[in-house]
């Protein structure tokens, strides 16, 4: 079932609730530049296997609002709490992917992981995704404004382009269409200011205040997001786990998506 939250005065975000009955409820946070439906192939296996799957369109991305303003990372971690208490959200395992791994993990620390149980970090953009003198690892801060660029300025073959890097195996063209679809739902202006963010938010302080069971997953074979940075984040997060994918890159949970699932399943329990 699908819905409407404000979280801001005129900011409504789109939630999709898969809602198996009183399954233990699993709260998607997708990445850049795309939407819920990124996570078609875990709607598809885990509410039959009894999960509650609810899917958050950020705003400016899908079917939410696309206000001008408010992609800072505390702004769209503060939306996600507006939904957890809209929709009476406990015990739940909040799974992010790329940047939706990074908002997850300043939730975690903004909010003091308040209804969170476990949290899942899917090929999370974090500690931090661009270099700097004190963290010689990720992508280059010129790369991140690439891609700003070609968001202004030719956002389709942008995210043709971006989808090449995304899936280190094989997909059909069918699927390339599908995926540059999705990021193409978004507002080009809210793509561009969430890239901004992306490209400047450090979350190194916030990884000491997670106090929960947590799981890293990653793509050995990450471009986006190289696989050295879930070793960061291993490192950081007090007891979590690192689950490593030989053979994916940044887009796990389709390449192996039958270990995927698997592997998160395990973890939540």
């Amino acid at each position: 079932m699908g819905c409407y939250i404000r979280v801001e005065q005129n900011v409504n975000v789109y939630v999709e609730d898969l809602d198996p009955g009183n399954g233990k409820p699993i709260v998607f946070i997708h990445g850049w530049p795309v939407n819920h439906k990124i996570f078609e192939y875990q709607f598809n296996r885990l509410p039959i296997m009894g999960y509650r799957c609810i899917g958050i369109d950020l705003r400016g991305f899908g079917k939410s609002d696309r206000p001008w303003t408010g992609y800072s990372y505390n702004r769209l971690a503060d939306d996600i709490r507006v939904i957890i208490d809209t929709l009476g959200l406990q015990n739940i395992t909040l799974l992010g992917h790329s940047m939706g791994g990074a908002i997850s993990i300043r939730y975690m620390a903004r909010h003091a992981g308040y209804q969170v149980s476990k949290l899942a970090l899917v090929g999370a953009a974090a500690p931090v995704y661009t270099r700097r003198p004190d963290f010689p690892y990720g992508r280059t801060k010129e790369e991140a404004n690439k891609l700003i660029e070609g968001t202004y300025n030719d956002r389709p073959k942008m995210l043709e382009d971006l989808g090449d890097l995304y899936f280190e195996r094989y997909i059909t063209g069918s699927f390339k269409k599908w995926f540059q679809g999705l990021g193409m739902e978004a507002s080009g202006h809210s793509s561009a200011m969430a890239m901004m963010s992306l490209r400047d938010e450090d979350l190194r302080p916030d990884l000491p205040k997670i106090h929960v069971p947590t799981a890293i997953f990653h793509g050995v074979q990450d471009k986006r997001c190289p696989f050295v940075l879930a070793e960061l984040m291993h490192a950081g997060i007090t007891g979590s786990e690192l689950i490593p994918f030989q053979y994916s890159g940044h887009g796990i949970f389709y390449c192996e998506k039958d270990k995927f699932n698997r592997e998160l399943v395990r973890f939540i329990g």
